[in-house]
């Protein structure tokens, strides 16, 4: 249960050896649920390279990183990406949390945040989202957020070195969040898994 403040800040270059510490403390937590990464991302060198493309990103306006903090405690990330504008204006959502705080509403949190700037500063119609099959810890703080499964795309991702399948989640800006519960929800993946 959540007991302390969860907010997001902009990810910026200064951040890297904060970012990189938490990664590298994480990365056998993190392991299962992202592509293989180099050595070098888990250093204070490998963040402030990647951090000065989020600071380039957001400039252009095609994608925004945030630190998620807990109680002002680096937590972890939450990002949109793969913006696009025009008759589209979407994006991806995702987020990670460091596994000592997950399961306390801390990512259900800095979703809820993520999806109030999209909708709000941005004036964005529609976020997507993707988690492993077997993800349910993820997929409760998507359906938590409103967000809806509406399918399963085979081999999506590259994650710990193999493709993967996922379920697909989309939330629009008109869509009130309505979650399904637990059950509802794991009997709409199944659903959605294996239609048959």
């Amino acid at each position: 249960m959540l007991n302390r403040e969860v907010t997001i800040r902009p990810a910026v270059r200064s951040d890297a050896a904060d970012v990189a510490a938490l990664l590298a403390a994480q990365r056998e937590h993190l392991a299962p649920w992202d592509p293989r990464r180099e050595p070098a991302f888990f250093t204070r060198g490998g963040q402030r390279s990647r951090l000065a493309q989020v600071e380039r990103d957001r400039a252009a306006g095609t994608s925004f990183r945030f630190l998620i903090l807990e109680g002002g405690e680096l937590a972890g990330e939450v990002s949109l990406t793969n913006l696009v504008r025009r008759s589209f204006q979407s994006a991806n959502v995702g987020y990670w949390v460091a596994g000592e705080r997950c399961g306390r509403g801390v990512a259900t949190a800095a979703v809820a945040a993520l999806c109030t700037f999209a909708f709000g500063e941005l004036e964005l119609h529609r976020l997507e989202a993707g988690t492993l099959l077997h993800n349910v810890g993820s997929q409760i703080v998507l359906d938590r957020n409103g967000f809806i499964p509406f399918g399963v795309a085979p081999s999506y991702l590259r994650i710990a070195g193999a493709w993967c399948d996922h379920v697909l989640f989309q939330r629009t800006c008109e869509q009130p969040p309505r979650p399904l519960g637990a059950v509802a929800l794991a009997r709409r993946i199944a659903f959605l898994a294996d239609p048959q």
